[in-house]
């Protein structure tokens, strides 16, 4: 233990980590892992409930899961996919066909989100330039966004923890205001209101919307802004507002897809087509790096020419559509339907918020629970009455953090927002557990 320990820490560089923490909380080396359950290499056990950046769908090591990508491996482990092709990411293409949105039909493979949220840019810029409107060089997207870490994908997010610092190298975005329902400068409810907020978006159409050439937005949920939830109305008046401009909307489904928000996309709350939608993290269970940018035949068609014309989309990642992770993401699919696992998620989701709430929502630090399908965020005040956060020096959810470890749960904050993001497999027992675990470490720190 203590030698990989020493190995980690001369060697690796961890992601989002303050690196010298570290020389308090040592890294915890994990062995193995089933279920929702995570086992370090001294054998005890965590609760992954965050499933491991959102991205962990059915439960570590999936019997089915496994079985898949394994049958695969013997027959075919990677393929260049310009020119070529393998069987399963074609199989994977028609069967997601017939989940995304009406009128998505064309699929660009990528290796991550933030890959594909550069490719969706991409094709629009080029869309625009390529049908008569040059002039549509500008993206537009909301306050305390994260859409990734690439430059592209980074100028689209407006988190300042991971964007301040690289502000002059980024793209000039046009930045609204987000909803903030818990905070609504409107006094409003989330569940009963007429999205008066809006008005931040039209505001900045009417200024911009001639130059802009797309819109990017994490549909009904805020993840990395603290697992913020805003009302479908919103979207759909985006989706309305974006056709009148001629403005592409581009959903970020990477968090939120695959039965997160209790639909298998979020979009579906609304009822609403992207014109282009970015899926990874859930894709392939966990499993295997893939992400996706998802269009229609219209932008598909701005592209399609003679070679010399100078049209095709000249963007490219080693390893697009890999074979192994398309195997993955088909048993994915699989189990999705043959498990009916959305819709038992969605009726355990019921219980969930309930117990949370039973625990929760009387103690004076905690300012809002929000949920929506097994997503629940905890957002946790000084002041419940003025809504009035802790300072972020306290570092209060890293505080709680490192005391869920210690009994055995794996949370990881958003500043002082918990929040509970498991697989959709997880039990009723387990549920009870986490939530029990997790109230203990809020206490032991708050209280």
């Amino acid at each position: 233990m203590n030698d990989l320990i020493k190995k980690d820490l001369l060697h690796i560089w961890h992601p989002c980590s303050q690196m010298k923490d570290y020389e308090e909380l040592k890294p915890i080396v994990i062995e193995k892992a089933k279920g929702i359950y995570l086992y370090d290499v001294e054998g005890k056990s965590y609760a992954d409930v965050v499933s491991s950046w959102w991205c962990n769908l059915l439960g570590h090591c999936n019997d089915r899961i496994n079985s898949a990508v394994k049958s695969q491996i013997d027959k075919l482990e990677h393929v260049i996919f310009a020119n070529f092709s393998n069987i399963p990411t074609i199989n994977l293409s028609a069967r997601l066909a017939a989940y995304v949105p009406k009128g998505l039909n064309k699929f660009f493979f990528t290796d991550n989100g933030s890959s594909a949220i550069e490719a969706g840019m991409k094709m629009s810029f080029q869309y625009h330039y390529q049908t008569g409107n040059p002039k549509k060089r500008k993206f537009m997207a909301l306050t305390d966004a994260y859409h990734g870490e690439t430059i592209g994908a980074l100028s689209a997010s407006g988190v300042d923890l991971y964007s301040k610092i690289y502000n002059p190298m980024l793209m000039d975005i046009v930045r609204v205001e987000a909803p903030d329902c818990y905070r609504c400068k409107w006094g409003n409810c989330r569940n009963e209101c007429n999205v008066e907020c809006f008005e931040n978006v039209e505001k900045e159409f009417k200024k911009w919307g001639e130059e802009i050439s797309a819109f990017i937005v994490e549909p009904i949920v805020q993840a990395a802004a603290g697992m913020r939830i805003y009302p479908s109305l919103y979207l759909k008046k985006l989706r309305d507002i974006c056709t009148q401009y001629n403005v592409h909307l581009i959903a970020d489904e990477i968090a939120t897809g695959f039965g997160r928000t209790g639909k298998m996309f979020a979009c579906e709350h609304a009822g609403i087509s992207p014109d282009i939608m970015c899926i990874s993290k859930g894709l392939t269970g966990g499993y295997m790096p893939m992400a996706i940018a998802i269009t229609t035949d219209e932008i598909y068609n701005a592209f399609y020419a003679d070679y010399n014309e100078g049209k095709a989309f000249m963007h490219s990642h080693t390893y697009c559509g890999n074979p192994l992770a398309a195997s993955a993401a088909l048993e994915v699919l699989n189990i999705l339907e043959d498990d009916d696992i959305i819709n038992k998620s969605l009726e355990n989701s019921i219980y969930f918020n309930k117990i949370i709430n039973e625990y929760l929502s009387d103690l004076n630090y905690v300012g809002e629970i929000r949920s929506i399908g097994l997503i629940n965020a905890i957002e946790l005040v000084k002041d419940k009455e003025n809504k009035t956060g802790f300072d972020s020096n306290l570092r209060i959810g890293y505080e709680i953090y490192k005391e869920a470890l210690k009994r055995g749960v794996l949370l990881r904050p958003l500043g002082n927002v918990m929040y509970f993001n498991p697989p959709l497999t997880i039990t009723k027992d387990e549920m009870e557990s986490v939530v029990s675990k997790s109230i203990d470490s809020i206490k032991t720190i708050l209280e």
